[in-house]
This record gives structure tokens, sequence and C-alpha cells, in this order.
């Protein structure tokens, strides 16, 4: 391996990064040490546009193995933009800047490091830039938007796949978990100016509208469907009282974020990633 061409605690420079990508398949255990250690140099484990830059030629194999060795850039950056109120769930109450910047934090930390996309926040903006254009002027019209026209829909393939958790990927590809689905809804409303509400039903997260004054119940998994919530109540007879009260609630941000760490805990778990599930579990102990 050429020497060092920046300092070891730099990022590794663009003709470096050339060097380090032509030795990911050297077997060397000395060689396969020093270019992981200068891969987890990588501002937040991300070399994505760096990648797109230099023109594809590279192995899906290859891809796929620099994703791995960028992987504790992106558990470092995590953590370091982990930051909750002392309050933990409850304080983040109706913050929902806080709560979007979380959620692309989680986003950010789920992306592979190798394949080119929007940041989250872009990604959420264009779908209500295409809401507007499409004259989505209210709840249901939005509704009808994302979900009646199968734009998104519910991953019911890999339903515990950790990139449901990852809000980028479920723009760009189109299909999430029922939280998953939930938050991008939410998220789009309010850029909107719409009332969009959690339902932190256990088993299949729910969102809220009113029409007329009356709460319905979207099932954003099964196409934006909507089901009066005084009918859904009525036509589970074996509902408990805390399972209505929960209906009746709403799911703030903070609740919704929980939630979303003990899926993906489960979710990495199942995978075979126990680093990253280990810090999930540990950053989902921090809300309280």
């Amino acid at each position: 391996m050429p020497a060092l061409l920046t300092s070891p605690q730099a990022p590794p420079s663009a003709t470096e990064l050339e060097w380090l990508m032509r030795l990911l398949d050297d077997d060397t255990p000395e060689v396969r040490m020093q270019v992981a250690d200068r891969l987890a140099c990588c501002p937040r484990g991300d070399l994505s546009d760096w990648l797109a830059s230099a023109g594809g030629r590279w192995s899906a194999a290859e891809l796929e193995l620099l994703s791995s060795l960028l992987a504790p850039a992106r558990r470092d950056a995590l953590r370091d933009d982990w930051q909750v109120p002392s309050a933990g769930v409850a304080g983040l109450s109706g913050d929902w800047d806080h709560f979007e910047a979380m959620m692309r934090a989680v986003s950010d930390f789920l992306h592979d490091g190798v394949t080119p996309r929007q940041p989250l926040s872009d990604a959420l903006d264009l779908l209500a830039e295409d809401a507007e254009l499409d004259g989505c002027s209210d709840e249901s019209a939005l509704i009808n938007h994302l979900f009646g026209s199968g734009r998104l829909s519910g991953n019911r393939e890999n339903h515990d796949d950790p990139r449901n958790s990852d809000l980028a990927w479920v723009v760009a590809n189109g299909r999430s978990n029922p939280i998953g689905l939930g938050i991008v809804l939410i998220l789009v409303a309010r850029r909107l100016g719409l009332d969009v509400e959690g339902v932190n039903f256990p088993g299949h997260f729910l969102c809220r509208i009113h029409i007329e004054g009356e709460p319905w119940l979207v099932d954003c998994f099964d196409r934006g469907h909507l089901h009066r919530q005084a009918g859904v109540v009525a036509n589970l007879p074996d509902i408990t009282r805390e399972q209505e009260a929960i209906i009746e609630e709403t799911a703030g941000p903070g609740i919704m974020l929980a939630r979303v760490l003990n899926n993906l805990t489960v979710a990495l778990h199942r995978a075979g990633r126990p680093d990253d599930r280990l810090l999930i579990a540990e950053l989902r102990q921090t809300l309280g």
C-alpha cells in the first residue's frame, strides 16, 4: 500500500480514495486493516457523491464491501447527531423540526453510503411540491395522491427490512411499513399546512384526519384506506379500554420516534447486524 497522502486522522483525499478502492479485495491482513482504518475516517461514512463523480466502474460485490467498511463512520455520525431533550419522549412533544432532524439522522445511518440519493428533507420537499402541483388542497386529496395512486405502498414482502425506517429510501423506493408510511404522510402534510395526526395503535400504526369535524383513521399500509373512527371501535368487539384510548389519542413525535427505534432494533437483529442493533437499542434508552 502506498504511503498515506494525508494524515491518519484526516479524511482520505480523492487520490487516496482511488488507491483504497484498488485495495478493497486485497486479502493481506495488514492491508485490510489499513484500508478499514482509512475508510473509517470518511465523513459520515458516505462516499456516494465521490463514487458518482469518479464513474461507476466497481462491481456490486466491491460496493457492498465498501459499504460495510464505511459502517463504523455512519455509526459515529449517528451518535454525534443524536441530541434528545432531557425529558426524552415528552421533551419532543410538538417539536416537529427536531423530530425530522432525528429521522434524518436515522436515515443517513441506514443509508449504504455508496448509492446516490436525495437527503430526506429535500425528498419530502419535492413530494410536497408534487402534491401541491396536483391540486392537493385537503388531507383526503393528499392521501389519494400518495397512496391511492400507488406512489407509496406497504412493503408486504419485506415487512422487517431495516430500510423501512430509512425515510429517504422509503420516498425513493415507494414502500415501507405502516409507521414509515405514516410519518412520510405527516411530514408532507405539515409542509402543505394540512392536519394529519399519528395514532399509535398496537401492531399497526395509523393516521387520523378529520372530515367535516368527524375523525377518520387512515391505513397508509392499505393504500390510504379511510375508516370512520367510531366504526372501527364499534366493530372491534374484543377491544380493551386501553386500546380504545390509544385510538382516541394523538401520537406525538416522541412516541413515534420511540416506536421507530423499537421496530428498527428488531429489524436489525433479524438482519444479523448486531453492532447496528446495539447502537439503536442504546439510543432508544435515551428517550426514556
